[in-house]
């Protein structure tokens, strides 16, 4: 999507938004006898069940939260919405997090480390075969309220498009850190320039401030990232998958909705709409405030078994030896005590290059290794 997607041209209206939802539900699921729904204990599956509810109140539903293991756990909070909902609960514990990595990697064809939509695929296909969740709520209506936050308070140096591209990028640290040029190979020749320039349209345009963060979350975080990473999951498991706040007519109205609809920036409150929808379900009081979502604690992920895997695979990796990868910034962080989340994040992100590499290049592991100790 350009810029002019995102102006401001339609008035919020949460009666049209819970129709667009209801009649999308009401043609793609009221034909099947059992569904399974991704249920965290957030606005947005927990709107998409209150209306699947709503529309099909005798339909088997077999909800599905993630836990893992030395992380936040936010089951308990999911399994009361599912009892208010009438459904058959199920916890998945995600005990190692690497374990099935490469076969992930596998379907993924990408070196992504963070692949647990896999996992909950494959729980989805073993109760049902049709998945519905409540992907697109934070990237339409806004979710990132933490990151909105940061970005606001950074406004000082919103002074042209370039500044707010560097605020942009100070707005998602732990995806980068800060001798990230030093981390690659002699085949590769990193530019932040060329990070600049990817990003630039995005905020080199009419829009306010942060609806051109909007504008960049919903292109790069959904459209060419959540979307088609999880359709390959979906198409492997051969689900059928609904996702009833991503329908062209949902998004086409949510793009245009106005930032002051979306995000309250003397609250901090994201997502003013779909709250005000939920409100006449009654269950403000389950929803976790500060919700994670599915996300794991990555430190702890760390010093369970990331630290061990990336030893164990990078000391004689072959994108370091292939020029890919510099062997040098390895060994000056790998042993560390302490290490930033950010350098986490990055070695995770290198462990998954080297599986990938070893799957698709050097083809010297098979995509049912396990990764375990």
């Amino acid at each position: 999507m350009n810029w002019q997607d995102f102006t401001e041209q339609t008035k919020p209206d949460t009666q049209k938004i819970e129709h667009i939802i209801t009649k999308t539900i009401s043609q793609k699921v009221t034909k099947f006898k059992k569904i399974s729904i991704a249920l965290s204990s957030g606005i947005d599956s927990t709107l998409v069940l209150a209306i699947l509810r709503k529309v099909c109140p005798d339909i088997t539903v077999e909800s599905i939260s993630v836990t893992f293991s030395n992380s936040v756990d936010e089951s308990h909070a999911a399994k009361k919405i599912s009892e208010k909902f009438d459904t058959n609960h199920h916890i998945l514990l995600i005990d190692n997090f690497f374990k099935e990595l490469p076969k992930a990697i596998s379907i993924a064809k990408l070196p992504y480390w963070d692949l647990h939509w896999y996992n909950i695929a494959k729980k989805a296909k073993s109760l049902a075969n049709v998945f519905l969740s409540g992907d697109g709520g934070d990237e339409l209506f806004g979710g990132y309220t933490f990151r909105y936050k940061k970005f606001l308070s950074l406004e000082k140096r919103h002074l042209t498009a370039l500044d707010r591209v560097k605020s942009y990028l100070a707005c998602h640290e732990r995806d980068w850190v800060p001798d990230q040029e030093k981390i690659f190979g002699k085949k590769i020749v990193f530019s932040w320039n060329e990070i600049y320039s990817l990003l630039g349209p995005y905020f080199d345009n009419k829009l306010a401030p942060l609806s051109q963060v909007f504008l960049a979350d919903y292109n790069g975080k959904l459209l060419y990232n959540m979307v088609p990473l999880y359709h390959k999951f979906h198409n492997f498991f051969k689900l059928t998958y609904v996702a009833p706040l991503l329908t062209d007519k949902l998004i086409s109205y949510a793009t245009h909705l106005p930032l002051g609809s979306k995000y309250d920036s003397e609250k901090n409150i994201g997502k003013i709409l779909l709250l005000k929808i939920l409100e006449k379900y009654n269950v403000g009081k389950l929803i976790t405030e500060k919700k994670q979502g599915f996300s794991v604690n990555t430190v702890n992920l760390w010093n369970t078994d990331g630290h061990k895997l990336c030893k164990y695979y990078l000391d004689n990796a072959m994108i370091v030896k292939d020029g890919w990868i510099d062997k040098e910034w390895i060994k000056k962080y790998i042993e560390k005590t302490d290490l930033n989340v950010r350098y986490i994040n990055k070695f995770l992100g290198l462990l998954a290059f080297e599986i990938w590499y070893r799957l698709f290049i050097t083809k010297e592991i098979s995509e049912n290794e396990l990764l375990e100790f």
